[in-house]
């Protein structure tokens, strides 16, 4: 059993805290519950299910801290790791950026957890498989997909009376289809917390159609175009800006963030006034936990209002040696779209690009959010309102701030990746040559 109520979870922290002797103690315990999938070829090739728990204890003498980890929970063993964490810690040097541990919080509640998900069973994995294979082979389509669904929980406690505890559930599902001739291949990705919004077959037929669809694409020469990004796509792009909202890494200069003057961008407007980012681990449909690694509740946050950064992350360190209140990391990506559905954007565009997604993204320049790499599994040229052909796929050298900045239209929110990105209408956006891969 990898799950542990919030209950038996405190029992076996407090159990492991009451054999400290350190100055400061931390113990996080987790499990999970996982199970998946596997076919290629049009045929399952794997499936299983695993049971994983783990507790970790880090043990500190004032700078000086040390980390050990057990998967065996009587109170032996439980002395066991504290002991060898507090060994460890003897041995190790000090770090000056050593913060002490939180005292009690409040966290909300979490939305994580649905029965649903946690119910899984391997025969409605075996329909998920199904539900790919079946209609693939009758359009001579071969499917290569992955389903894997996961039940979990985490819980810590330190020496200084902290105590959270957060269940989860979800499912990812992706799959690739490429026809038999080998010369068109679709994808889709879902991924949720309540299995019940998921349907297999109407994701597969999304990836069969753009296979089908993208057979014998045809070469067009690569420059500047306007550009339809389906959220599989701009998700990549954002999530590299996303990650970048350190306020150390600014403030230091090694970012996209930072100004010539040794400051950081907070307040000032970067990307068009109709982009708005924000995270909040509440939300209904990309729910995450009230708490991160470090103990701090986690609260809606806005990051970019209306074009203008409102937010930096500061760690705890960070934060006290710029006298200013921590902000945590963001647990998930959401940014405002509009009403535009795909066809819409699509009827919309005179002549265009659509991409359905971006793959081996690789960073140019992290002053510039510069990167590079390729579109994939469905490309198509946009003539007069409609998709006139599948063409070539190309490589791209794009950074997010500027296409942003290059925003014509945003389209409605999709979750992918356990965030919530519009599809998006781009300008100019910046082709540099033909890729020969399918």
């Amino acid at each position: 059993m990898a799950i542990y109520t919030k209950d038996e979870a405190r029992t076996i922290l407090e159990k492991a805290l009451s054999f400290s002797k350190a100055d400061a103690c931390e113990i996080n315990l987790n499990g999970s519950n996982s199970g998946n999938i596997r076919y290629a070829r049009n045929t399952v090739s794997t499936s299983g299910h695993s049971s994983n728990q783990t507790l970790v204890v880090q043990s500190s003498f004032g700078k000086k801290s040390g980390t050990a980890t057990i998967d065996e929970f009587d109170d032996a063993s439980l002395e066991k790791v504290v002991r060898r964490a507090e060994e460890l810690a003897q041995l190790s040097p000090e770090n000056p950026e050593f913060m002490e541990p939180l005292g009690p919080q409040e966290y909300a509640d979490s939305r994580t957890y649905r029965e649903s998900t946690a119910n899984i069973t391997p025969e409605y994995r075996a329909k998920v498989a199904s539900s790919s294979i079946d209609p693939a082979a009758a359009q001579d389509v071969t499917a290569a997909g992955f389903f894997n669904d996961s039940e979990s929980f985490s819980a810590m406690i330190n020496s200084n009376g902290l105590f959270a505890y957060n269940q989860a559930t979800g499912m990812d599902f992706t799959v690739t289809m490429r026809t038999n001739d080998g010369t068109g291949s679709g994808w889709v990705s879902r991924d949720y917390n309540d299995v019940t919004k998921f349907d297999a077959a109407a994701a597969s037929k999304i990836a069969i159609d753009k296979a089908v669809m993208s057979r014998e694409a045809r070469a067009i020469e690569p420059g500047k175009y306007t550009v339809i990004l389906e959220p599989a796509a701009s998700n990549d792009l954002l999530s590299n800006m996303f990650s970048s909202f350190s306020a150390r890494s600014a403030d230091e200069g090694r970012n996209f963030m930072s100004t010539p003057d040794g400051g950081n961008k907070l307040g000032q407007k970067i990307v068009d006034e109709r982009v708005t980012l924000w995270s909040d681990p509440q939300h209904p449909d990309v729910p995450t936990a009230t708490w991160n690694g470090a103990g701090q509740p986690l609260k809606k946050t806005m990051w970019i209002e209306n074009g203008v950064v409102k937010n930096l992350a500061y760690d705890r360190y960070w934060a006290e040696q710029k006298g200013v209140e921590p902000v945590p990391f963001p647990s998930n990506a959401i940014m405002a779209g509009g009403d535009a559905s795909l066809q819409d954007l699509i009827e919309s565009t005179s002549k265009g690009i659509l991409v359905t997604r971006l793959w081996y993204i690789r960073s140019v320049d992290p002053q510039t959010l510069l990167y590079t790499g390729l579109t994939r599994d469905g490309t198509f040229y946009i003539e007069n309102g409609k998709i006139k052909h599948p063409v070539k796929n190309f490589r791209f050298n794009e950074s997010p701030i500027i296409m942003l900045n290059n925003l014509e239209t945003l389209g409605q929110q999709v979750r992918i990746d356990g965030n919530l990105i519009p599809y998006m209408k781009i300008r100019d956006f910046t082709f540099t040559s033909l890729s020969d891969a399918v």
